[in-house]
């Protein structure tokens, strides 16, 4: 048990009763034909055995929320580690899913912004800066070194761009013994009468003090106290110029709005000093756009004006937060634009942010930074390097979203469990696939075990052990025809039943056609694809034959094929085409009658799809259910053997035969409906029957087995 997963009587769909023995702390592929029963084994006995146990040991005040999943139909299973599954389904549906969020990188970068971002304001571009009365005292103090200045002038910014006379305020500075004000870039005394035009938007700063730093440094903290009390916030500082030169006609003094490198302006609050724009505090739910507080006020969070539309918020331009969070920035970059790089690009990003912060700085950043990178490196390390941090998880395909799984659980550094994975190769190119096992390989040396199925021969020569499920599928599968391990599978002079060793070592192969269809003159040419990475590309497409497109992950394959060519080439079919988007002209389609997309995708919208509604044969067979003496009897229409709508139904699990129960950090578990135990009818709809069968006997039979059934029905069979 401790170097072993023992299996004793596994008989979970077409399973046969199996018997079989897994190594630990090793990689195990599955093998076998299609409906073998690979996935019958890995996932829906090894894993969900392991996942009914996790849920066992917990409290039973948990497991009230959870509900009681049902063993699988295993007599033993011995060894067993806590198990994850890592599956092709799509990460998720919603557009406020990113590739940032599900990997927990954009909460490191919010926590990052908040604490070490460089606050500019929205309006004028000003770099605002929050400091106590100790910091602004050190800055001053450093910035008079750094500039070889032993004397400085303290000003209170009093009013900033605004229309007025201000008589009065004048008046009472006048009686608290201030002495002189710059007005508009000029210094005046306040013992003179001051005329200001009452329509034009004046600056006005009351002079606080003027200290000789040698003598009356210590001057200096009272000083800088008064000027940010007067002016709520803030001080302004002149370095280097003496009293006979303020009071002099030729005042060196600079207007506020373009002070000289002898002028700062220091701020208590994140306040602009030039148009009194005011920040809301700084933290992390400011950059999250899943928050009221972060979120841009006209789209709330998603970027588009629909939240299912194409059309770019105009408020946002897609950035999805307010402007306050966007005028946020770390080494010149925003938060938005930093998830709009590329992994790589982010990556390096980070690489030389990092090596440019102080040892202070690296205190409060390091370790957040460090997650950070670690997290980007993983996704690098399973070949992701082309895709953002803002992409919607939605986007991404089966394969990609895998992947993601797996740089997440490299992340998470868990050691003695169990990985089960459905096929990670799919649709990768070579140069991924090794990114990909190295990847697989990480997870293995932290003691994990690993079982994948798969077909794909790299990932086959790369695991520790080998078990082939046949010979066939169906009910000529659900055996095991090998289980041993790689080295001795491949050894010279080993015997075996193994229908993918005879692929693979010659014995038998995938003729490649001797004779091929001739080719035709119709073709047709994508003109000028500009869209994503495609630089403006020309492509001819030859008709009638089978056409393969290559290329690495993130070449723009997909790209080109569904952007490019599906979606313009379906709406000229269609005759919605007002005008292509993305490239310059597509020619040939007059050749075509339609065009139909097969993607990865789902066939089914709900759960409730399967093969026979997909396809249309369900209804004919409602139908002829429909016609039987015992519907007839009873007043049933088709529509009472639709497990769809109300009648017929089991209205606990709704016709779905199972209940989804949410595991929040685990995936999705289905339980069996406990009162149709998974037949989808209540108990009337299931008393009518042909030739002994219910209608969910009916749907429970494989494709041959329903053919010999409806023998002679002809609407059924053709």
């Amino acid at each position: 048990m401790n170097d072993k997963i023992i299996i004793t009587g596994a008989r979970v769909h077409n399973l046969k009763n199996v018997d079989l023995e897994i190594p630990k702390n090793k990689m195990t592929v599955f093998c076998g034909v299609s409906g073998s029963g690979k996935s019958s084994l890995a996932f829906d006995t090894i894993f969900a055995e392991g996942q009914r146990r996790y849920i066992e040991s917990l409290s039973p005040y948990a497991r009230q929320f959870l509900g009681q999943m049902d063993r699988p139909d295993v007599d033993s299973i011995e060894g067993l580690s806590p198990s994850i599954a890592i599956d092709q389904k799509a990460l998720s549906h919603n557009p406020r899913s990113t590739v940032g969020t599900l990997t927990e990188i954009y909460d490191y970068l919010r926590v990052l912004y908040a604490r070490m971002g460089e606050v500019f304001c929205p309006q004028c571009g000003m770099k605002i800066q929050k400091l106590s009365l100790e910091e602004m005292v050190d800055r001053i103090l450093a910035k008079a070194e750094e500039l070889k200045q032993d004397t400085i002038s303290v000003l209170s910014p009093v009013v900033i761009g605004r229309k007025g006379e201000y008589h009065q305020m004048l008046y009472d500075f006048l009686n608290l013994g201030f002495g002189e004000v710059r007005a508009d870039g000029k210094i005046k005394s306040l013992h003179e009468q001051l005329i200001l035009a009452p329509n034009k938007k004046h600056d006005i700063d009351l002079v606080v003090d003027k200290i000789y730093l040698k003598e009356d440094e210590g001057r200096i903290f009272e000083a800088v106290e008064t000027a940010l009390h007067h002016s709520n916030g803030l001080v302004t500082i002149i370095f280097g110029i003496d009293k006979k030169d303020i009071r002099g006609k030729n005042d060196p003094l600079t207007p506020l709005r373009d002070r000289s490198e002898t002028e700062i302006i220091l701020s208590s609050n994140w306040t602009c000093p030039v148009d009194d724009f005011s920040f809301p505090e700084i933290a992390p739910r400011l950059f999250s756009f899943n928050s009221p507080v972060g979120a841009c006020p006209d789209c709330h969070g998603i970027g588009k004006e629909e939240v299912f539309g194409n059309k770019v918020c105009p408020t946002c331009n897609g950035k999805r937060l307010r402007p306050e969070a966007l005028a946020i920035r770390i080494n010149n970059k925003n938060i938005a634009e930093v998830t709009d790089m590329t992994i790589d690009k982010a990556y390096e990003f980070f690489e030389k942010y990092e090596s440019k912060l102080g040892e202070r700085d690296l205190k409060i950043a390091g370790n957040v930074i460090k997650e950070i990178k670690d997290r980007l490196k993983f996704l690098l390390e399973v070949g992701l390097n082309y895709i953002t941090l803002g992409r919607e998880a939605g986007t991404l395909s089966g394969g990609e979203a895998q992947r993601i799984r797996l740089a997440s659980q490299l992340g998470s550094r868990l050691s003695n469990t169990l990985y089960v994975l459905d096929e990670p190769t799919i649709g990768l190119h070579e140069r991924d696939i090794d990114k990909l096992l190295n990847t697989l390989r990480a997870l293995k040396n932290l003691d994990n075990t690993i079982l994948i199925t798969e077909h794909d021969e790299r990932t086959i020569l790369e695991a520790d052990y080998f078990v082939e499920i046949g010979p066939l599928a169906g009910k000529l599968g659900g055996e095991i025809v090998e289980s041993c391990t790689t080295e001795k599978l491949f050894s010279k002079n080993y015997k075996s039943k193994s229908l993918t060793l005879k692929y693979l070592n010659g014995e038998m192969k995938i003729e490649v056609p001797k004779k091929r269809r001739i080719n035709s003159n119709e073709k047709l040419k994508v003109i000028g694809a500009k869209i994503n990475n495609l630089k403006g590309i020309n492509v001819e497409i030859p008709l009638r034959r089978l056409v393969c497109l290559t290329g690495v992950s993130g070449s723009g394959k997909s790209t080109f094929l569904y952007d490019a060519l599906y979606q313009n080439l379906s709406k000229i079919k269609d005759r919605r085409a007002k005008s292509i988007k993305g490239i310059k002209e597509i020619k040939g389609s007059e050749y075509l009658d339609k065009v139909v997309m097969i993607n990865q995708s789902p066939i089914g919208r709900t759960p409730r799809s399967n093969p026979a509604t997909y396809t249309g044969i369900f209804t004919p067979i409602r139908n002829f259910f429909e016609s039987l003496e015992g519907a007839r009897e009873r007043g049933y229409t088709a529509s009472r053997f639709s497990f769809n709508v109300e009648g017929g139904r089991c209205e606990a699990c709704k016709g779905a035969g199972f209940n989804v129960v949410e595991m929040h950090f685990l995936p999705d578990v289905l339980v069996e409906c406990e009162v149709c135990h998974g037949r989808r009818y209540n108990r009337e709809t299931l008393q009518v029957k042909y030739k002994g069968k219910s209608i969910a006997e009916i749907l429970a039979m494989t494709v041959d087995e329903a053919y010999d059934f409806f023998d002679g029905i002809y609407d059924i069979t053709d």
